[in-house]
């Protein structure tokens, strides 16, 4: 047989433990070189600059 609670947990109790489970906002900068908003500590999926140099080159697609 499978161990089952002995007793019913109060909502307090419940909510108390659930308290720490809300998502939270994604930490965004603004890119030095574009202005666009990236994460912190990684490089801009825009222009492709990381602390003020080019670490990947993004072409640029042409309009049709």
């Amino acid at each position: 047989m499978v161990p089952l609670p002995k007793r019913k947990l109060s909502k307090g109790r419940r909510d108390r433990r659930r308290a720490h489970d809300a998502l939270k906002a994604a930490n965004l900068v603004q890119c030095s070189n574009c202005g666009e908003l990236r994460l912190p500590h990684t490089v801009c999926p825009n222009c492709g600059y990381y602390q003020g140099r080019e670490v990947v080159s993004m072409e640029k697609e042409a309009k049709k």
